[in-house]
């Protein structure tokens, strides 16, 4: 295989770790690294993978970071700006960008406007402004690669269709079901966090574990799907399957549906996106059909799991919808795990926050102003919930 450099933005991270775990048995070169503001673990990557480029997203910890590793001829970068200039890294093919929540926008945009393939496992950048991200990529010529192992599972199931679009009848994206699956809407309203980021199949980070116990993350999944593959909301249906081992299916026209399946392990899709077009030993374990035994398939309960309904009608009504969706329930997850709401609270703020006016203009600066008014909506929505509790 020909030799690789990557940049890996979100590098302390789940995804951002189990991509240098990648890298280490493939043997790509590291061209940049990108945190938040880990800078113990960025520190110990950076010495092991001697990129050009460190970016601290924190300006404060990225100064430290750059006394810390004063010794090594890496350049330290601070800020956003910073972030974006890791993500445009000259010497990188690919970047991977599996930064968490909007923060992932901007180094999305980066590296697709540096004419960069992009591994792309933020979700928030499509479901905020897919339609720009897309646009651009198709401007700039550049490949997108999805990195969620749902997405990736279609992309491999389209390798041999000749056209896709025509071919594709609907695209079966499957959900563990999260923690919670079966139970009932009061049994969640008093739910812990800790209870909550106990994910049955996947080791996951703190939000995308919260999302996938309201099933917000198929809502946020359903929407990327549709920009990849250019499908409308009701080409993509949703099916509880809680060994997560079928990753994700296509059913075509002809009646055939090709499912990719494999182990829980994130490794496994990285590693396509990193080295596609060509497939190399994984990491991972092997996947023993006897040893999983049976494949179970239900349909998700939209009532109960309100982010999940609000996601789909808000893809379905498009434009800006899906942003203020986004950016409410990041909102609503803080406040969750901090403890100052309960569970089933985040539904209903994502809810409250999709549909409040909206401009209908797809602009960047609208996607940013959509994202800071829809958090505001949430606070001001908690403030009334207060009150409502104290009466």
């Amino acid at each position: 295989m020909q030799e690789k450099t990557i940049s890996v933005i979100g590098s302390t991270g789940s995804i951002g770790t189990q991509a240098l775990d990648v890298a280490r048995m493939m043997g790509f070169r590291i061209a940049a690294l990108a945190a938040g503001k880990n800078i113990d673990l960025l520190e110990k990557q950076v010495r092991e993978f001697r990129p050009e480029i460190a970016a601290v997203a924190d300006e404060r910890a990225a100064a430290e970071l750059k006394l810390r590793i004063k010794d090594l001829p890496c350049k330290v970068l601070g800020g956003n700006d910073g972030i974006c200039e890791a993500a445009s890294a000259p010497s990188a093919d690919i970047v991977l960008d599996s930064i968490v929540g909007i923060a992932g926008l901007a180094p999305a945009l980066a590296a697709i406007r540096a004419k960069k393939t992009l591994a792309l496992a933020n979700k928030e950048s499509l479901v905020s402004a897919g339609e720009i991200v897309m646009r651009e990529a198709e401007e700039n010529g550049v490949r997108i690669l999805p990195v969620d192992s749902e997405h990736s599972a279609v992309f491999q199931c389209l390798q041999g269709s000749a056209n896709p679009k025509r071919e594709i009848k609907k695209i079966i994206l499957t959900a563990s079901g999260g923690p919670f699956f079966g139970r009932t809407y009061e049994e969640l309203q008093n739910v812990t966090p800790v209870e909550a980021l106990h994910h049955p199949n996947w080791a996951m980070g703190a939000k995308i574990t919260i999302d996938s116990a309201t099933l917000m993350n198929k809502g946020l999944e359903l929407v990327e799907a549709c920009w990849l593959f250019s499908l409308p909301p009701e080409k993509i249906e949703i099916v509880v399957h809680r060994q997560s081992i079928i990753h994700s299916a296509v059913e075509f026209q002809d009646g055939a549906v090709i499912a990719q399946l494999g182990v829980p392990d994130m490794r496994i899709p990285i590693q396509y996106a990193l080295t596609y077009p060509q497939r190399f030993m994984s990491p991972a374990k092997a996947l023993d059909l006897f040893e999983v035994s049976r494949l179970t398939f239900e349909k998700p309960d939209l009532k109960t799991f309100k982010c999940l309904d609000v996601m789909i009608k808000a893809a379905e009504r498009g434009g800006l919808c899906t942003a203020a969706a986004s950016a409410a329930n990041e909102e609503a997850v803080s406040l969750f795990l901090s403890g100052k709401i309960r569970f089933t609270d985040i539904g209903d703020l994502v809810e409250s926050a999709a549909f409040m006016p909206l401009p209908r203009e797809m602009t960047l600066d609208n996607v940013y102003e959509v994202d800071k008014a829809a958090r505001a909506h949430v606070h001001e929505e908690l403030k009334q919930l207060k009150i409502a509790l104290r009466n």
